[in-house]
This record gives structure tokens, sequence and C-alpha cells, in this order.
């Protein structure tokens, strides 16, 4: 077989060998995050410079939030994150408005499908995946959280307390998590037409226990990801974010590779047995400052750690937004 981009990427998704394990790296385009032509020529350029082996879509990180009504100011941002502005829930009472929205009306996932069909206009032999955050984690959003247990979502002052939503009118979380879930599932057919290979499906920071316990969370999340997943048979990559993601829980889902943040507390390494493929290897805070070394070493590590079964190398989360292009280089280079 003469190997290229797609044909390893999907046999290593498949859980198959390939010629060698694959690489790829991302971060946001601040700048570039405002309009599909800017974040297409952004993304686009970042896959060329780098030469990666496949390419994760980097959206605004509120893109979801804002299809169901959230508001922002990108003039502000702290982090990734711009400011909100308003928030659509703020007490149980607002949990009707959350509706199933048309995505064919929807402006900012229309600006999404436009944008994947541009990166594929402008890489038509790389895959390229989409990301989505869970139907859980947008409704955390929805109601002004951060979907991270010691983390505050920037602009929101008063968030409302999401277990008192679920105390107040269970039914209603469920009823909202439903609309929110059956939207994405529409989004993904467009998103497939346009020429994606699948998913990087966010669960963000859901599966920490202080944030909910696990019967919780196979209350409001898992059959709401089931809903979302089903959409699309191809290239699903679930990330778990943050210390305490505990990826093997996901081992179950219909999904083709995990990725979670092996140097966080309490996060297994890449010895974990998995029957999906592994997504992950490098610790993504030290694409900054750190000696390009030390991601040379972290690469070899985790390659050597995985040498008998598919994996894709990558960091454990999204690198800073001023990452040095040495480090990405040596990330890069580090699988030939």
């Amino acid at each position: 077989m003469t190997w290229n981009k797609q044909k390893r990427f999907e046999a290593l998704l498949a859980g198959k060998e390939a010629d060698r394990p694959i690489v790829s790296g991302w971060h946001h385009f601040l700048e570039k995050e405002q309009t599909a032509t800017d974040l297409a020529e952004a993304t686009v350029e970042f896959a060329q410079k780098y030469d990666w082996d496949w390419i994760k879509i980097n959206p605004r990180a509120t893109y979801l939030a804002e299809a169901f009504g959230n508001t922002y100011d990108f003039t502000d941002y702290r982090w990734v994150f711009p400011r909100q502005t308003h928030a659509v829930v703020s007490s149980a009472k607002d949990l009707p408005k959350i509706e199933q929205v048309d995505v064919n009306h929807s402006a900012p996932l229309q600006e999404q499908v436009e944008a994947v069909r541009l990166i594929r206009q402008g890489l038509p032999d790389t895959p390229i995946i989409q990301t989505l955050f869970s139907p859980l984690t947008i409704l955390m959003f929805l109601t002004g959280n951060s979907s991270y247990h010691d983390q505050t979502m920037y602009g929101s002052e008063d968030p409302v307390v999401f277990s008192t939503l679920l105390q107040e009118d269970r039914a209603g979380v469920h009823r909202a998590l439903h609309q929110i879930a059956t939207t994405m599932a529409a989004y993904i057919v467009e998103l497939d037409k346009a020429g994606v290979n699948g998913l990087f499906y966010a669960t963000t920071g859901t599966a920490h226990p202080k944030l909910f316990d696990l019967a919780t969370f196979d209350e409001f999340s898992r059959p709401y990801d089931m809903i979302v997943l089903d959409a699309i048979k191809k290239g699903r990559i679930l990330h778990t974010c943050g210390p305490h993601a505990d990826p093997a829980r996901f081992d179950d889902y219909p999904v083709e590779g995990i990725s979670w943040d092996t140097e966080a507390e309490g996060n297994p390494d890449l010895t974990i047995s998995l029957q999906k493929t592994k997504v992950g290897g490098v610790d993504h805070h030290i694409f900054k400052d750190s000696d390009p070394a030390v991601i040379e070493k972290q690469a070899k590590k985790a390659l050597q750690a995985t040498k008998d079964e598919p994996f894709l190398l990558v960091p454990n989360c999204a690198v800073a937004v001023d990452a040095t292009e040495e480090a990405l280089f040596t990330l890069r280079n580090s699988v030939k």
C-alpha cells in the first residue's frame, strides 16, 4: 500500500496499523476567528506551514453557545474566551427558551460549515475534523457557567447554580439537553456534506467528580452524547479535558479515539489499556516558553509507550496562542 495522510488517519482510528504514527497540533487564532474566511485562511496556512498529518479546526470557543442565544464581546478576551454579555438561562424558568436550532438559518453554525468548505478546498488531501462540545457543556455555557469545576466564565458575574437547575426542573434540563443534542446532530450532517473527516468531541471538564458524580454524568451527559456521536460514523475523537478526566469512562462510547491530558492530576498515562485509539502524549503547557528539547523528549517517550498500537501524537490540549515556531516544528519533526 502507498500510504498518504487520509489512509493513515483512517487506519489508525480504525485501530489498525499504518506505516507510522501521525502528528498534529492546534491553537486558537484569536484575531482570525470571527469570520469563516479568516478562520479558514489561518487554519490552511497553519496546516501547510507545519505539514500536519491531520487538522483539528479550532473555532471560537463560544460558537455553539452563540447558536442558542448567548452573546459575547469579541473585543475583550480572557485566555480564549470572549467576555460574556448575556446568558440565555438565569433560572430554571428560562430552560424552555432552549429550542432546537435550524442549522440552515443559524449564523454561528453556518459560519462554521462555510469554514469547513473553505478549509476542505485549501487542504484537499488532509484529514480535517471539526470541534464540537457536548450538549452538557453547551448547557453549562448557556447558564453562564464554565464546564470546569475550578473556573468561571469570563463576564458571568452571577451564573445560575447548575445543581439548583437539576433540583428545580430536572425534566426541563433533560428537555434542553435534547434540543441541543438534536441541533448538534443536524449540524454534523451539514459538516459531513461540507467535507469533514470526523469530529473532535469535547466533553470538556464534565467528567471531573467535583463537577458531576458518575451517576449524574451518566444521566445528563451520556444519552445526549450518543445522539450527537451517532450522527457521524467516522473520525470521532473524544476529548475529556483537565484533571480527573477518566478516559476509561468513554471506552464504550461510539468513538474511534480518546484524547486526555496525561500530565494532569488524577489522569492515567499512555500505558492505560483502552480499546480506542489513544490521542495525546505531549504537555500542552510547554509550547510557549519551554526548551524544545523537552517536547522532543516527551514525544519520544509517548511514541515508545505506544509503539505496538495505533497512536496519534498531539499536545494534550490546545497549545498557547503564542506557541513558538520552534516548539511546533519540534513536535512535527518528532514523527518521521
